[in-house]
């Protein structure tokens, strides 16, 4: 396949908000590429949208002429012309396997295919393909929105050929500007495995423990490392149902994860999402704003909306004004309140989950602390803060709360110098 933009050409299978937004990708580096629905409406109307999404997935408004819609029946011969097909449809695996039905006979024999699927495996997936299109065939998920998160996750098969990995690895770092975090075919990879526990985790241990939902998202945003969203509004922006079907993903395939109880939904949740308030998209979630403006939030005891409350944490003004996250977050842990109390819970228990996913879904933490940070905007990977409040203090007061060590993180603490990096 050639590398050269000039001469790479691509089709994106599925013109929804994922699909239509990784052509602008390819669009915004002076990449043609197809951009293929069911009819030319469906692709031409994915196309169009790119014109009204926020943030803007076009560096310039010029580069949508690089995109062609087209449709899977008068169309598909153009797939023979393609180098890199990138399929983005539903997450169904019937549906993409019709797909790869409708554009096999098409596939010239240098072409790759790849996936952005995020729960579905390339065993199901690839169930009809010959050993040599398996070779040709993998996983490479991008985090939306594709322009501004830096992660793509690569997954490869046992039958994927090394070249095939090497050529997307290859494209997706030199020419679309992306982290690269090769990744194992588990559910919802790294990224989505450990973010979602991130969210729901603390969901479930704010209503268990009473925290209210502003003062969980004062605690877990840039006091600590993360972006503004932090939880509550992060779930809100993702979409209430969206979180929903990738938390049930890890919950329904991940039977032997230890901490499998803490993805399941909270009756506040699941009231939100029987009412339709699915967050952001339609404009009420954990979040809403009234008929003047003033924001909303819900209150986790009794699903009804009231004003949000004064929100004091108990940290110093000068440790707040440093703007020091290593000292922040020290100084969280060490609080002695039901916040600091509560921060600390939710922190040592990603931190013991992030070491039990070492080596089920990555071989490497130093692989995990780049997808959250290149997928999820922290400043700090878990294990990069794990290092920040000292492995050894911080693995003792673990074990005096009776909670389980992983052997490879005891290894590391009995190290006369004992850190991740």
């Amino acid at each position: 396949m050639g590398k050269n933009t000039k001469t790479l050409n691509v089709a994106v299978l599925g013109a929804g908000v994922m699909g239509a937004q990784l052509a602008a990708l390819f669009a915004n580096k002076g990449i043609k590429s197809y951009l293929f629905d069911i009819t030319i409406e469906l692709s031409s109307n994915g196309k169009d949208r790119l014109n009204t999404l926020k943030p803007g997935p076009l560096e310039k408004p010029e580069y949508i002429d690089l995109i062609i819609p087209c449709n899977y029946d008068s169309d598909i011969a153009k797939i023979s012309k393609v180098d890199w097909i990138l399929e983005a449809v539903a997450e169904n695996l019937d549906i993409k396997l019709k797909v790869y039905k409708k554009l096999l006979p098409f596939l010239k024999d240098s072409a790759i295919l790849t996936t952005n699927t995020s729960g579905i495996t390339l065993k199901e997936l690839s169930q009809n393909f010959s050993l040599e299109l398996k070779k040709r065939f993998m996983i490479s998920h991008f985090f939306n929105p594709p322009r501004y998160m830096r992660l793509l996750e690569l997954i490869k098969g046992d039958e994927t050929s090394l070249d095939t990995y090497n050529t997307i690895s290859d494209i997706g770092e030199n020419i679309l500007n992306k982290g690269i975090v090769p990744a194992k075919d588990t559910p919802n990879f790294i990224g989505n495995r450990i973010g979602i526990f991130g969210i729901m985790s603390t969901i479930n241990i704010a209503i268990e423990m009473g925290i209210n939902i502003e003062t969980v998202d004062a605690l877990t945003g840039p006091i600590c490392g993360r972006p503004k969203s932090a939880t509550f509004r992060t779930a809100d922006i993702i979409g209430l149902d969206v979180l929903k079907n990738v938390a049930m993903t890890t919950y329904q395939k991940s039977k032997q994860d230890e901490s499998i109880e803490m993805f399941k939904i909270p009756k506040a949740m699941e009231i939100l999402i029987e009412k339709g308030n699915l967050g952001q998209k339609t404009k009420s979630g954990f979040y809403r704003k009234d008929d003047k403006g003033n924001i909303l939030v819900l209150d986790l005891d009794n699903s009804k909306y009231r004003p949000i409350g004064k929100i004091e944490i108990g940290l110093g003004d000068n440790i707040i004004q440093n703007e020091d996250i290593d000292q922040q977050i020290n100084a969280l842990i060490k609080l002695d309140s039901k916040y600091g109390k509560f921060f600390w819970e939710i922190l040592s228990r990603m931190l013991l989950y992030c070491a039990n996913r070492v080596p089920e879904i990555s071989d490497s933490y130093k692989d995990i602390d780049n997808a959250m940070k290149w997928g999820f905007g922290w400043k700090f990977g878990p294990f990069e803060i794990w290092d920040m409040i000292g492995l050894s203090s911080s693995v003792r007061r673990m074990e005096s709360e009776n909670k389980s060590i992983p052997k490879w993180i005891e290894k590391i603490k009995s190290k006369e110098n004992p850190s991740f990096y």
